[in-house]
């Protein structure tokens, strides 16, 4: 390849006393150029294997109401628990809605 770097996945292991159960995927980023690719999707799936490795059985995620990653999650089997109002604000000050997502592995 061009040895340049197209994604990334941030998985947080919780490693508070009763959360050892459980990770978060803190970030899932494309680059815009690279996207639609199955990037997004292969990146979940190593964080996915790698959480199991970590013998973690949930993973939590939020992302922006209307983002496009929605699709991805859901088609991936997380399932949506919930949304806040006004949880994000974006680069030039709009308040964004989250929608909260969970996923039982292994």
């Amino acid at each position: 390849m061009n040895d340049i770097i197209v994604g990334s996945v941030q998985l947080h292991l919780s490693t508070k006393a009763n959360r050892t159960h459980r990770a978060e995927i803190a970030k899932l980023m494309t680059h815009p150029n690279y996207r639609r690719n199955g990037i997004a999707r292969s990146l979940m799936e190593n964080a996915e294997e790698r959480a199991q490795q970590e013998e973690r059985s949930l993973l939590v995620l939020d992302t922006r109401e209307g983002d496009p990653s929605n699709l991805l999650y859901t088609s991936m089997d997380y399932i949506q628990a919930g949304r806040i109002p006004s949880y994000a604000i974006s680069a030039n000050g709009e308040l964004h809605a989250t929608i909260f997502y969970y996923k039982v592995i292994g």
